[in-house]
């Protein structure tokens, strides 16, 4: 299979944008860009395509995939009953870098949320992803673009490194503004949950809405993607010190990759590259304003294997 490479500038042209949808509509899988990281899209509708998904990126049954929205409209064809607070979150964050859970309404594959009651919702702000899922009138189900495990992708090179001639298309629409998945925020035994930390931190969401997000139990199901298994791990080893051990980090082999600048944008590419450059360890030196992003720990340390749950 030949995987074709559309462009977006930063929508699509009328005849790329007739091809990406042609193929959804066909059962297909196309890669897209969203502001957070790269996702591997296919028609919420369709379990067959569905089912690709999980096939293509090695994805476990488990782990629940996330729905992304063009309208409001679409989130009443999906989610049932939203509680008031959920509904004033989309209302302040969308479209954005949040995913909410709602419960799922029956007509939903129940493939798309590993089997759960619930589906996890959310309006990408990139104006490429917006026209396609609006142009092809469906919510689009859509994981990162990855093989299971691996770094996310945040430019089309980095899908095309995991899936070239494995998927069809990729839309190419430069590089992603955030670089990190979405905040993912449910609700459990009436309390509002953070599932996953991420482009939105806790504060903001907090501050802007009146409540307060507790952590999720350690047991129970899998409500949001990234909650169980290992993620966003390079082929290196990773190895987290202090800043100030960055001088007993350096190998005098050059076999270690030594990470002192890095930030939510730039985490992902930095992990990639290392694999790419043929490094069997990494080394990433914590300073306070990595120890302070919520969201940039939690890849670190699932990245680095601990997982809890």
């Amino acid at each position: 299979m030949k995987t074709i490479r559309l462009r977006a500038h930063p929508t699509l042209s009328s005849r790329d944008l007739e091809t990406a949808v042609s193929l959804l509509l066909g059962g297909q899988l196309v890669a897209i860009p969203t502001e957070t990281v790269y996702g591997l899209a296919a028609d919420l509708f369709q379990p067959a395509a569905i089912q690709k998904i999980f096939t293509t990126k090695g994805r476990p049954a488990d782990n629940p995939l996330i729905a992304h929205i063009s309208s409001m409209r679409q989130l009443e064809r999906i989610a049932e009953r939203p509680h008031p607070l959920l509904l004033k979150m989309a209302e302040r964050f969308w479209p954005g870098p949040l995913t909410l859970i709602f419960e799922r309404k029956e007509t939903v594959p129940p493939i798309v949320s590993a089997h759960l009651p619930t589906i996890a919702v959310r309006m990408p702000s990139h104006p490429c992803a917006r026209q396609l899922i609006h142009s092809i009138d469906s919510p689009l189900a859509a994981p990162s673009a990855n093989l299971s495990g691996r770094p996310s992708p945040t430019s089309a090179a980095d899908v095309l490194e995991d899936f070239d001639g494995a998927i069809p298309a990729i839309i190419d629409g430069g590089p992603c503004a955030f670089g990190i998945e979405s905040t993912v925020i449910g609700m459990i035994d009436d309390q509002f949950v953070l599932l996953r930390p991420g482009a939105i931190d806790r504060a903001a969401i907090e501050n802007e809405i009146k409540i307060t997000l507790i952590d999720p139990p350690r047991r129970g199901p899998i409500l949001s993607p990234g909650m169980k298994y290992r993620h966003y791990a390079p082929k290196a080893k990773i190895r987290l010190v202090d800043s100030a051990d960055r001088e007993s980090s350096s190998a005098t082999d050059g076999s270690v990759y030594v990470l002192e600048d890095l930030g939510a944008q730039n985490l992902y590419s930095h992990l990639r590259n290392a694999d790419r450059l043929g490094y069997s360890e990494i080394v990433i030196c914590l300073n306070d304003s990595i120890r302070q992003s919520e969201a940039l720990m939690n890849r670190l340390q699932r990245a680095c294997g601990e997982v809890h749950g």
